[in-house]
């Protein structure tokens, strides 16, 4: 079946193919409503779709973004990313072309001078993880950065807020009263998220006023058998120096530290609490009990990243890095430390179990 032509919709609705297309394109003209109406109708009646190319090329803009990204349509973790620039696309009527490049420099620059020959209305450039980049040649001069931040400056960027989830994290701990928290770190010395992170946990414990032990830092992969090796060298240490609570570097590594409790038949939270990272869809609120842990805010940094390409949402600076709040998401594995429980319990013992004769004279 033959397309429908804009000559089709002019026939049909009486009147000039220069009509048409104002209407179809939504130019100001004298064209009264009713005229409209009947060119819409006509429109639908044949079956008419205005070309978006030959619309493109007369409103230079082609209503759509061009996203590439590393390893994140690949990766359900980071694809919440993916879905707040979506709909933040289409709430402003544009379609997004997305390239995922594997990390690949080469198909990298292939994705962007694809883009360009598209004549994207903007690009966004996405990491699957929070880093710092520099940003490849041949991407649009307000091009947004996405979970990472450019070395050189130029370019507005967005990235999770990690020193103050850190913080959180850890404040969740002392708020419970403990006073002996652990730091389960990453041993890959890469990831920008592990030093801001730390710098969070020592933020928070200077707050409290609590001195940070170096022995309470541990280091380990990023995986449950990594939190379960470094949980079990904290959980070694002598019981004055053994912490009551530890802060993971993510969910994984905390699901480690679940099994070493476990195994050595400590309860969480009564024993020992734990908080994660990251509230890894399947994990954090899949263990038992379910995991307290600061959030990644990706539906959020996707969205923004998204409202700023398009000029929906207004920001200033051009240089400047959007610090996106990490919220602690609150389960069920923090609890007061195991030394507070149990000293209510032996004031309660010791009163009922002194023989009157014993008791201090008045």
């Amino acid at each position: 079946m033959a397309r429908a032509r804009i000559s089709d919709v002019a026939a049909v609705a009486g009147v000039s193919v220069t009509t048409v297309s104002l209407v179809m394109n939504d130019v100001e003209s004298r064209i009264s409503q009713e005229t409209r109406q009947r060119v819409r109708e006509a429109a639908r009646a044949v079956g008419y779709a205005p070309s978006s190319v030959a619309r493109g090329l007369r409103t230079q803009r082609t209503r759509t973004v061009g996203l590439i990204s590393d390893q994140i349509a690949t990766t359900p973790f980071a694809g919440r990313m993916l879905a707040g620039a979506q709909d933040a696309a289409r709430d402003a009527g544009h379609l997004v072309y997305l390239l995922d490049t594997g990390g690949d420099a080469a198909i990298e620059r292939e994705a962007i001078d694809a883009l360009t020959a598209q004549q994207v209305d903007a690009m966004i450039y996405a990491c699957m993880w929070h880093r710092v980049v520099d940003v490849p040649q041949g991407v649009l001069p307000k091009t947004v950065l996405l979970d990472c931040r450019p070395v050189n400056g130029g370019y507005r960027s967005v990235v999770p807020d990690d020193r103050a989830g850190g913080a959180a994290a850890v404040r969740e701990l002392v708020a419970a009263g403990h006073r002996r928290i652990a730091y389960l770190d990453t041993d890959d010395p890469g990831p920008l998220a592990s030093r801001l992170r730390h710098e969070g946990y020592l933020e928070a414990l200077a707050e409290a006023g609590i001195t940070a032990d170096p022995a309470l830092h541990v280091r380990g992969e990023t995986s449950a058998h990594g939190g379960r090796a470094a949980a079990e060298a904290l959980l070694d240490l002598p019981d004055d120096k053994r912490p009551t609570g530890i802060f993971c570097f993510n969910d994984r590594m905390a699901a480690g530290v679940y099994i070493a409790a476990h195994r050595r038949g400590l309860d969480i939270p009564r024993d020992l609490s734990v908080v994660g990272y990251d509230d890894q869809q399947l994990i954090a609120a899949e263990q038992d009990p379910p995991l307290t842990t600061v959030a990644l805010p990706h539906y959020a940094m996707g969205r923004w990243a998204m409202e700023v390409a398009l000029g929906v949402r207004a920001e200033g600076d051009e240089d400047a890095t959007h610090l996106m709040e990490c919220p602690v998401i609150r389960r069920d594995s923090v609890g007061p430390p195991p030394a507070q429980v149990a000293k209510p319990n032996r004031r309660r013992a010791s009163h009922t179990e002194r023989p009157p004769e014993a008791a201090p004279d008045r």
